[in-house]
């Protein structure tokens, strides 16, 4: 089947207090604002979380573009709370991971996101868990620019050779905002408690 299709992702279309001056990311727990500060205090956050969620009939539809050339159903969310979309193996034969073997496994999946937006490539725990089937890069990134097939890097890092099926999930792919930064080389930076200090520098 070689089809084409559109994804949609729901995104905060108000600013943090309903002025519509920006558009809020509710993103892994943090309220961002383009234009405003984060808001430092629970009390103002979630002030601003409720005004968000009571603007639910605003929300606005991110659409993504795409080309599906495999035989399976196009990537979607399993549950109404589910950050990523499962990914499926486009294989015409059974692929077998060895010990420490890595391989790239096609999706038969292409699409096109909008600028300022990113997709990550991540492990499915339950694979991770059960079978130590992991992604060598993870989380992948994957540029709003790119139109090529999305390909998996996995890697089995159990003891037992892994069979992959086609049709078998083997990653999930999470859209998430991006911010572009402007470098500007100093001859100092501003000192801090840490200072240079990492690598387990702050104990176990």
């Amino acid at each position: 089947m070689n089809c084409s299709a559109i994804l949609s992702l729901c995104i905060f279309p108000e600013g943090p207090l309903g002025n519509g001056s920006s558009t809020n990311i509710i993103w892994l727990g943090v309220l961002y604002s383009p234009k405003s500060a984060i808001h430092k205090s629970f009390n103002s956050f979630s002030l601003a979380l409720k005004l968000s969620f009571r603007k639910t009939q605003t929300y606005k539809i991110m659409k993504v573009k795409v080309i599906n050339k495999s035989k399976h159903d196009l990537p979607h969310y399993s549950t109404s709370a589910s950050a990523g979309m499962d990914l499926r193996a486009n294989i015409s034969k059974d692929i077998y991971l060895k010990s420490k073997e890595i391989k790239l496994i096609p999706t038969g999946i292409a699409l096109a996101i909008p600028k300022k937006f990113e997709i990550q490539i991540r492990p499915r725990s339950g694979l991770a868990a059960k079978n130590g089937i992991s992604i060598v890069n993870t989380p992948g990134t994957i540029d709003s620019d790119y139109r090529g097939e999305i390909k998996v890097i996995l890697i089995n890092q159990s003891k037992k050779k892994f069979r992959i099926k086609n049709g078998d999930r083997i990653a999930q792919m999470v859209i998430s905002p991006t911010i572009k930064a402007k470098i500007q080389e100093v001859s100092s930076l501003t000192k801090t408690d840490r200072g240079s200090g990492g690598f387990g520098s702050t104990g176990k």
